[in-house]
């Protein structure tokens, strides 16, 4: 009976040891597979609105009820893909305006321009990602189309021009108090950003169609960092 016995004993602990075995290859795998980073959209970005970002509170509160409801934002993607679409190279503007004080929400609307080398799956990949992503800041996008788009950042700050839509000159603050007096910095940034920083806003511009025409300088009204989607 012994010699019967020990065969079927090795062909138990055989199998037992060859299902642990692919049991822990499927689990390493599965650590890998969960454990690998996603994809991410990064690039610069800057924004600037039609009120002061960086200021006191009697000089908010008065623009609170009166401005404050428009903006020009605008993103140089240098890498990272969504939809399976690679989104390197993607220079993209958007004018947003709102019925309210963009703090008091309000109906929004936005006219999204791309440039002209932008191919029709970048436009609609990146155009998917921000309804994804920032519906909610954007509102209905009402008009996506092409025109010269140009993202120059400097040694001074943000040059941004997008044909018959929106012109942008922002500067870097010469310190960062912003950083250090949170509590007199008033909006978020529209778009997702690591390490945003408050901008002055030399000059911007809106001569699109979603609003009236209009134009700001020399005030703290801009964001500006890396794009994180």
């Amino acid at each position: 009976m012994r010699k019967k016995i020990l065969p079927l004993v090795a062909i138990v602990a055989l199998s037992i040891s060859s299902t642990l075995l692919l049991g822990n290859m499927g689990s390493n795998s599965s650590r890998a597979t969960a454990h690998k980073a996603p994809i991410k959209v990064t690039g610069d970005y800057v924004e600037a609105r039609t009120a002061s970002v960086f200021c006191g509170p009697c000089h908010y509160n008065g623009e609170a009820v009166t401005v404050g409801r428009d903006a020009v934002v605008a993103w140089n993607i240098s890498d990272g893909e969504f939809d399976g679409v690679n989104l390197k190279g993607v220079r993209a503007v958007a004018a947003i305006n709102s019925s309210e004080n963009f703090n008091d929400g309000g109906v929004r609307q936005t006219e999204l321009r791309f440039d002209n080398a932008t191919s029709d799956k970048q436009m609609a990949a990146f155009t998917s990602l921000l309804k994804t992503r920032m519906s909610d800041k954007l509102g209905t996008i009402v008009n996506v189309a092409r025109t010269s788009v140009s993202f120059t950042k400097t040694d001074e700050g943000y040059l941004v021009n997008a044909a018959g839509t929106a012109d942008l000159n922002v500067h870097y603050r010469a310190d960062d108090s912003c950083c250090v007096m949170p509590a007199l910095v008033w909006y978020e940034p529209f778009s997702p950003l690591e390490h945003r920083k408050v901008g002055y806003t030399e000059s911007v511009s809106y001569t699109g169609k979603i609003a009236d025409q209009w134009y700001r300088s020399a005030e703290d009204s801009a964001f500006y960092g890396t794009v994180t989607f």
